[in-house]
This record gives C-alpha cells, structure tokens and sequence, in this order.
C-alpha cells in the first residue's frame, strides 16, 4: 500500500499528518511519501521522522481584494501540475491532506488523476482548504460532530466523525500515576500553558494564578514559552514562589503533566481541545483571537457549551477574572468532577486508527 500525505504551515496541520503516516506505516506497513513546501516546518519535522517529502511551491490567498491574489493563483495552478508529476511518480492508492494551504493542489490534482482522498479537519471551523477541496474528496474526517454546522449539507454528507490524531504517549498513565510520579500527592494542580511558542495572555492569567491562587494545598505549574520566561518572572510575586509554585519556559513531560492535573488554563487549539477532553481534564479555555476566522473560539465553545471547560474570551478579561474563576472551581470539587465526566463524553481516544482505517478502506476501493 502507498499513501501519499500533504499537509504543512503549522504543527497543527504538520503532527496530525506525521501521526496518521507512522500509524499507516506500523499497522499497514505502507510506504509513505510527503508533499510539503520547503521553507516551511514540515521539512524538518517530517524529515526528523524519517520519512521521505517532494515540495511544491504555493501561498495562501490573502483575504480581501488584491492584485497579488492573481500571482497566488497562478502559483496553486502551477503547483497542481507539480502536483500531479509527483503522483505520477509515486502511484498512491490513497491521498491524504491535512490542511494548511499546501494541500489543496494536491488534493485537487490527486482527485483529477482519480485517486481516493481523504481530508481531516482539526478544528469546529473548516479552514479554507478543507473548504476547498471537501466538495471533491471521497471523506472529510472531523474532529469535532459540530463542524457539519458550518459546511453544505453535501459535504456534511460526506464527514466522518473520526476525532483528531494524539500523541501515542497521552494514555500511558493514570491520574494516580502521574501525581505519583511529579510527587504532587494531595494537593490541588493547576497548570498554565500557551503552546509551543507560549502566549502573552496565559502568562498574565499564570501571575493572576500566582498572585492570588497560590498556598500550602495548591500546586502550581506554568509553561511561558522561552520568550516570554524572563517577562513572567518579573511579573510574578517573588513572594509567592516556592515549592508550589513552579515556572518553566517549556514543559516538556505534558504526558506526565496533563494526566495529573485537576484543572488546565490554556489556549483552544484543536489538538490541546481533543487531548484536554480524553484525559477528562477540566479546563478554563482561552482562545487566542488571533487566528484564521477565530477558529478557536469555536473550538472552545464546543467544549464550554456542553459544560466541559469554561470559556474566557480575551476580550472579556478584566481585573482578576481569571483567578477569581480558578479559586471558584478549586473549591467546588463536584464542579471540577462534573466537568471531567462531560469532557470524557465528548472524547474520542482513537483518532488516528479510526482515519487509518478509513484510509485503508479507501486504498481497496
């Protein structure tokens, strides 16, 4: 079996891609070949995996009315074509994308040269090139059941529930385990986190956390990200750091952490969204305002809707809000306990095997 995958841009487009391939490849012992773009982060990251990528050359459009859509559009034609020669060559019984608007031409020229195609989706809202090339696909994969709100009722025909691809390690241990392991006991754990980059709102949520959560039964751990680690460490009270309270620029064992916690305060990324609610985590989300059609906020809603995470936009944040809504949660345990139920609910655990299968139903055809 030969798959060809494409996806690119973000790690969010990038790690659900490589997930997908190293499942097809264990289980199916598929080849696998990736399309990519070269100056962006998939060269190194599927490289580092071990896996072979060609590149063609694409931009996204830019959203309003420009004459520099016109070169764009002529470098996705262009990139089809180039596109279609790396099929050709490769012979893939399946194609799959990712997102991220290096797989468009890809999807599309595998759809003229008749090859079956699937397109995962990992947010609530469809980002444009899954909107592009779902009305041609054979399957759109989602990862939340709410996405069908936002797309023809032609495409929704064709989505499949599959829940996004999580990291292999994320299970590995208990709640138990893992407060046994970080020697955390019986006390409460809160954690902050702003993504791999860190975000400047989630780290003054962490001085409002510390400043005002922090004591004897309390544990504390914040991520800043490595560029805003000394920002934060002046921001906080020295007084109130101890062993309870713990500031890194990276955590870097989240497969230890996440499974420990008793309450999360982090963005609304679709994959942070899919691994909170597996875990049973209960969450405060706060989605970054500043992505493509606001998608995490849709994604946060999903999950505060049905009563798994509270939601703070940012532009609701005032004063000590966030705290506040911390100290609220810590002390109303059946509170946290319901929230865990609910997001449990909502999880799907197995979103790489479910796209493999389909992938591999797919390569029959």
């Amino acid at each position: 079996m030969k798959i060809l995958v494409s996806g690119g841009g973000t790690a969010g487009h990038i790690n659900p891609a490589i997930a997908i391939a190293k499942r097809m490849k264990r289980e199916y012992n598929a080849e696998i070949l990736f399309v990519g773009r070269e100056n962006g982060m998939e060269k190194d990251l599927v490289q580092k995996e071990g896996f072979d990528i060609k590149y063609i050359e694409v931009e996204g459009l830019i959203r309003k009315l420009t004459f520099k859509n016109v070169k764009v559009l002529a470098k996705y034609i262009t990139a089809i074509k180039k596109a279609k020669k790396i099929i050709k060559g490769f012979s893939p019984d399946v194609v799959v994308g990712t997102g991220g608007y290096v797989c468009a031409p890809v999807m599309k020229a595998a759809n003229k040269l008749g090859i079956p195609t699937l397109i995962h989706e990992q947010n609530v809202f469809p980002g444009m090139t899954v909107k592009m090339s779902a009305a041609f696909v054979n399957c759109v994969a989602t990862s939340f059941e709410d996405m069908k709100k936002y797309v023809s009722d032609k495409v929704a025909s064709k989505c499949v529930l599959t829940g996004n691809p999580l990291r292999e390690n994320l299970f590995d241990l208990s709640y138990e385990e893992a407060r046994d392991r970080l020697g955390i006991k019986d006390k409460i754990f809160v954690v902050t986190v702003g993504g791999s980059l860190g975000a400047r709102t989630i780290n003054n949520a962490l001085c409002d956390i510390v400043n005002n959560c922090a004591g004897e039964g309390v544990k504390i751990l914040g991520g800043t990200g490595e560029r805003f680690y000394d920002e934060v460490m002046g921001a906080v009270d020295k007084d109130k750091i101890n062993e309870n309270v713990e500031i890194v620029p990276y955590i870097y064992n989240m497969n230890e952490v996440l499974p420990a916690a008793d309450l999360i305060v982090a963005r609304a990324g679709a994959v942070t969204v899919s691994e909170l609610c597996a875990l049973g985590c209960p969450a405060i989300l706060i989605p970054s305002p500043n992505v493509t059609h606001n998608h995490q906020e849709y994604n946060a809603r999903s999950v505060a809707d049905r009563g798994a995470a509270v939601m703070i936009p940012e532009r609701d944040i005032k004063g000590n809000i966030v705290s506040d809504t911390v100290k609220e949660l810590l002390a109303n345990r059946e509170k946290l306990d319901e929230m865990s139920e609910k997001a449990k609910k909502m999880a799907i655990a197995d979103g790489t095997k479910r796209i493999c299968d389909i992938v591999a139903d797919l390569a029959k055809k």
